[in-house]
């Protein structure tokens, strides 16, 4: 879709801007054609893939209007990053996120209001609170940009909850545009962000999604590690690795590094500090690979990956699409690689009872709650309590993985608000009286620019803990978060001062009273629904690495509704099809009359297909190929059905 400005002026001062700000003589892909429909107030949705360059579709148009553009992003990392690179170029930025003081906060909502900033980013959690929806009605807001906008609907992959406070945002800023950006949604997806969003009329803008330079590579094998090793050793690059849970982050990382590849681990366990360092290492080129769950990527920006390799299956197309995005960024020749073994697929099935335990479980886990801080029937509004989820299936003898699962079924139904980790702000106490900091200014100048900020900035230090945000004493030092962490530890080690460094704690919130256990009510839309999505997801990821005739990169843009002639020629499925002869691939029209009497049944996957038909997998694709072409036959979500 594309779009001409009515007003010719937007689009010379659009790129008036890029090319003052950024540097760049023309905009690329669809960045102009969103530019322009937001430019002129329209409600936008833009799909774009990941390296599609999404910022800049908001950033220029906010710099074009008069007043602050709000960015509301899940993702902290993107937070700062972009934050630090607009300062960069002389235009004035902030950033509201978790680890932040209340004053702080507030701070910088005044900033917002009198200090003539142009981008205040910040993440949906923040937006229901009373502070920010107080100082809000005070600014003067251009425009709101939603990224990762995918979250907003429950049909989709990455379902927040905080997302839906965005619509009550819209109300009150009846004037402000809405610019929705994400990297991967499916057609019914699509429908849906417009909805919750409250588009004043549909008006999306398509990005294709192919990646002509990144090779799909489905392996085979019972070896993981050795099949890890082999790849790494032959291909040079940077590399992510990603795996499915925590404590396989640091097994890899250690038998890759005993085999002198280097290599950091990262996960959402770990605190800022080690994160910092850790992504800094691998960004410079000090380590060679990274080793991460799917809380590692997002937001940053390395362009030179050379290999994304998934050690375990994710759980959606989707997720996949996004992190394999990140190889290539740089339009250079790269690769995404799955290791897929046969117990992957058992081990994928045994997900969904994980993700969606029994309705009954559920109640238990409510009833357990209740128990566990001694809440009697009708308290609990309101309330707000840490959660420590190992101690909770420690006495009720649960496991964490179906209790997680359990509170978010419960916080989608309205009967309580589970935050998953909150990062808690770092505090420390001076164990020296005042009079005795003179021994302090033989620790050098760092130090001394490190105590004279802490001083300068916050109250009460020698009397009683207080909140310290590190990031802003680097801002007043000039030193690097890392420098004032390890500074901070030193003088804790020294018993100069006591410091408690922050920590990530889940909390309950009680939205409402406590019920009977047997009156909580799971609606189909909460629960059968939400689960059937979830099955076909993973039904459509098994269909994906199991496939070995069908292009890969045409499977994944099927999948978000892009139909492509042509195959990509580069993907494992390309090369075996190309290397097999002519002779041996039969005609498929024979297939087409017994699949649709089939599908006139009931939908099948094309996995389900296969199992009740006497023919091999490339005869049933071309087939299908065939009847879709047609439009005899379609496909939602994976799965197949009659075109009625």
């Amino acid at each position: 879709m594309s779009a001409q400005p009515d007003n010719p002026q937007f689009s010379t001062l659009n790129s008036r801007l890029l090319k003052q700000y950024w540097g760049y003589d023309r905009f690329r892909g669809i960045q102009e054609d969103i530019i322009n429909s937001i430019s002129e107030n329209k409600d936008t949705l833009g799909l774009m893939p990941t390296g599609g360059g999404k910022s800049i579709t908001f950033q220029v148009p906010a710099l074009a209007k008069d007043g602050l553009c709000l960015v509301i992003t899940p993702l902290i990392a993107l937070m700062k990053d972009q934050v630090q690179n607009l300062r960069k170029r002389g235009i004035k930025a902030l950033a509201i996120y978790s680890g932040m003081n209340r004053q702080d906060i507030i701070t910088t909502l005044e900033n917002c209001i009198f200090g003539d900033y142009k981008f205040l980013y910040i993440s949906p959690e923040r937006l229901d609170t009373e502070i920010f929806r107080i100082k809000l009605r005070k600014m003067k807001v251009s425009m709101i940009t939603v990224d990762e906008s995918h979250c907003i609907s429950q049909w989709g992959y990455d379902f927040r909850p905080a997302y839906l406070k965005i619509a009550e945002i819209r109300e009150l800023l009846p004037d402000a545009p809405v610019l929705a950006l994400t990297a991967t949604a499916t057609p019914e997806v699509v429908k849906d962000i417009q909805t919750r969003l409250h588009f004043r009329r549909e008006n999306v803008f398509r990005m294709s999604f192919e990646r002509n330079n990144l090779a799909y590579i489905v392996r085979k094998t019972e070896n993981k590690t050795a099949e890890l090793l082999h790849i790494l050793r032959s291909m040079p690059g940077s590399a992510i690795v990603y795996v499915r849970n925590r404590r396989r982050t640091k097994e890899i990382t250690e038998l890759l590094n005993n085999e002198d590849i280097t290599a950091d681990f990262y996960h959402a366990g770990l605190d800022d500090a080690s994160k910092d360092i850790r992504q800094h290492r691998w960004q410079s080129g000090e380590s060679r690979v990274m080793v991460a769950t799917n809380a590692f990527g997002m937001g940053i920006d390395k362009p030179d990956v050379r290999i994304v390799i998934h050690m375990d299956l994710p759980d959606s197309i989707e997720a996949y699409f996004q992190e394999a995005g990140r190889a290539g960024r740089d339009g250079q020749k790269a690769y995404a690689v799955i290791l897929y073994a046969k117990s992957d697929k058992t081990t994928l099935h045994k997900r969904i009872p994980d993700t969606f335990p029994e309705k009954d479980y559920i109640k238990d886990v409510y009833e357990h709650l209740q128990y566990y801080y001694q809440m009697a029937m009708g308290d609990g509004l309101e309330c707000v309590r840490e959660f420590n989820i190992e101690d909770f299936c420690r006495k009720f003898k649960h496991f964490p993985v179906p209790v997680d699962s359990a509170l978010k079924i419960l916080t989608q139904a309205g009967y309580l608000e589970y935050t998953g980790e909150q990062d808690n702000t770092s505090r420390i106490l001076f164990t020296i009286r005042r009079d005795e900091l003179y021994r302090l200014r033989e620790m050098g100048e760092d130090m001394d620019k490190l105590i004279q900020a802490v001083l300068r900035s916050y109250t009460g230090v020698f009397t009683d803990y207080t909140y310290i945000n590190e990031d802003s004493l680097a801002v007043r030092t000039g030193l690097t978060r890392r420098q004032i962490y390890e500074l901070l530890v030193h003088l804790a080690k020294l018993h100069i001062v006591n410091y408690i460094p922050h920590k990530k704690t889940p909390y309950i919130i009680y939205t409402r009273e406590r019920v009977e256990a047997q009156r909580i009510h799971l609606s189909p839309e909460i629960y059968e629904e939400r689960k059937a999505r979830y099955e076909a997801r993973i039904n459509s990821i098994l269909d994906y690495v199991t496939n070995d005739t069908v292009c890969r990169s045409r499977m994944l843009l099927d999948y978000f509704g892009e139909k492509n002639e042509h195959n990509c020629g580069q993907c494992d499925t390309c090369i075996s099809l190309r290397n097999k002869p002519a002779t041996d691939r039969p005609t498929s029209k024979e297939l087409a009359g017994k699949i649709q009497e089939i599908l006139s049944s009931a939908p099948q996957t094309p996995a389900g297909l296969l199992e009740q038909l006497p023919t091999d997998k490339e005869l049933l694709t071309e087939a299908l190929h065939r009847l879709l072409d047609e439009g005899k036959i379609i496909a939602v979500n994976g799965i197949l059905q009659i075109k009625k």
